[in-house]
C-alpha cells in the first residue's frame, strides 16, 4: 500500500515579521504539511553568484521559532542543517526547543553541507565528502542519545558527551530528515534517517547542470537503490522526499519544458519527466507524481516560493484538504 502523500512549502526570504507569518499561516491554511527553510548565511556578494544559489536572509532557528508561534499544526523544519555551520549540542537543543514549543511539530533536517564557495567565504574548512558526511552520522547519533531516556552520552568521532540528560526532552523523538544525493549520504539515511530527502548530487559544490544531470529518473532508481542498501528491511518504513525545485503550474509547458532542457542540455522528454520537475497542468501534475509514487517511493514533494499558491490545487487533490 502506498503512502499517503504529505506537501511541504520551503522559502529562503521574507520582508519582514507580517510577511514571514503570512508565509507561514497561508502554507497551514492551503493544506501544505510542513513550512521549511533552507540553512544558508551568505547575503549578496561574489560567493553568493558563484554558488548559484537563493539568497536567504534569515537565520533558521529563529525563523523556525517564529514560524512555529504564528501557526498550529503544519510542522516547522529546516531543509536542512549543515552541521559544519552548528555547535552540535547548541543545534540540537535549540531544535529540541522548538519541538516542545510548538507541542511536536518539528522536522529535524541534517545535511553534510555542499556550497564550497559558502565555506570558502565563512572561513570554514570544507573536508572531503566521506569526512563531512561521516560527521552528519555523528550528530545523527547525538540527536538520538538526546532524546533518549537518561544520560545522553556518547563518544564517537565527533561527539563526546558525559554526565547528563539531554532537555527539553521530546514526548516523542522528531523525524530526522537526512537530504543529499550521492551514494554514501543515502546510504546512511536509508540506515539511521525516518524521511529521506532526495537532492542533486552536489558533487561540484554549485547549483548547475552537473547536479541536475545526476538527478534524472534513471538516476533516481539508483538512489533508490542506494537508499535500500542502507535501509534493509526497514526501507518500507522510511518516508521518501524530494524537492519539485522546477514546478511549473501551467495548461502550456512546452515552451518551459524546452527552455529547461537548453539550460540543464537534456532531452525534452527526460526534462519533463525530471523528478525534480513538475511540469503542466494541476491535473497532469496530480497524474505524474502519483505516476513517480509508485516507480520511486515518493510521497512528500516540497516546492518553492513561487508556487504556493498556485501549487495549491494539486495539495488539495492528493490530499483531500
Amino acid at each position: 500500500m502506498s503512502r499517503p502523500f504529505r506537501f511541504g512549502f520551503q522559502t529562503f526570504n521574507a520582508k519582514g515579521a507580517k510577511d514571514w507569518a503570512d508565509q507561514a499561516k497561508k502554507a497551514e491554511d492551503l493544506g501544505y504539511s510542513s513550512f521549511h527553510l533552507a540553512d544558508h548565511i551568505l547575503g549578496a556578494g561574489p560567493a553568493l553568484e558563484k554558488a548559484n544559489h537563493p539568497e536567504q536572509n534569515m537565520a533558521a532557528i529563529p525563523a523556525m521559532a517564529y514560524a512555529a508561534a504564528v501557526t498550529k499544526e503544519i510542522r516547522i523544519g529546516c531543509r536542512v542543517f549543515c552541521v559544519d555551520y552548528h555547535l552540535p549540542i547548541v543545534l540540537i537543543k535549540s531544535a529540541m526547543t522548538i519541538d516542545m514549543l510548538s507541542e511536536g511539530r518539528l522536522e529535524f533536517g541534517i545535511g553534510a553541507g555542499w556550497i564550497s564557495e559558502e565555506y570558502k567565504a565563512l572561513g570554514i574548512k570544507m573536508d572531503e565528502p566521506k569526512i563531512r558526511i561521516d560527521r552528519m552520522g555523528d550528530v545523527v547519533s547525538g540527536i538520538k542519545a538526546f532524546c533518549s531516556d537518561g544520560p545522553a552520552d556518547i563518544s564517537n568521532d565527533t561527539l563526546e558527551w558525559s554526565g547528563f540528560s539531554g532537555i527539553p526532552k521530546p514526548k516523542r523523538r522528531p523525524p530526522i530528515m537526512i537530504g543529499g544525493g550521492s551514494p554514501r549520504v543515502l546510504r546512511l539515511a536509508g540506515k539511521e534517517a525516518d524521511i529521506v530527502s532526495l537532492n542533486f548530487n552536489n558533487r561540484s559544490g554549485a547549483i548547475g547542470p552537473d547536479g541536475v544531470g545526476l538527478s534524472t529518473a534513471e538516476q533516481t532508481q539508483k538512489k533508490i537503490g542506494w537508499i535500500k542498501e542502507g535501509a534493509g528491511d526497514r526501507f518500507k518504513d522510511l518516508e521518501i522526499e524530494i524537492g519539485a525545485y522546477f514546478t511549473f503550474v501551467t495548461d502550456n509547458p512546452a515552451p518551459i519544458v524546452g527552455e529547461f532542457s537548453k539550460i540543464f542540455g537534456m532531452p525534452e522528454d527526460q526534462m519533463k519527466e525530471h523528478p525534480h520537475a513538475l511540469f503542466g497542468s494541476a491535473e497532469e501534475i496530480c497524474d505524474e507524481l502519483e505516476r513517480r509514487r509508485e516507480i520511486f517511493g515518493i510521497s512528500y514533494v516540497t516546492v518553492g516560493t513561487d508556487n504556493l499558491e498556485s501549487f495549491a490545487p494539486v495539495v488539495k487533490k492528493l490530499t483531500g484538504k
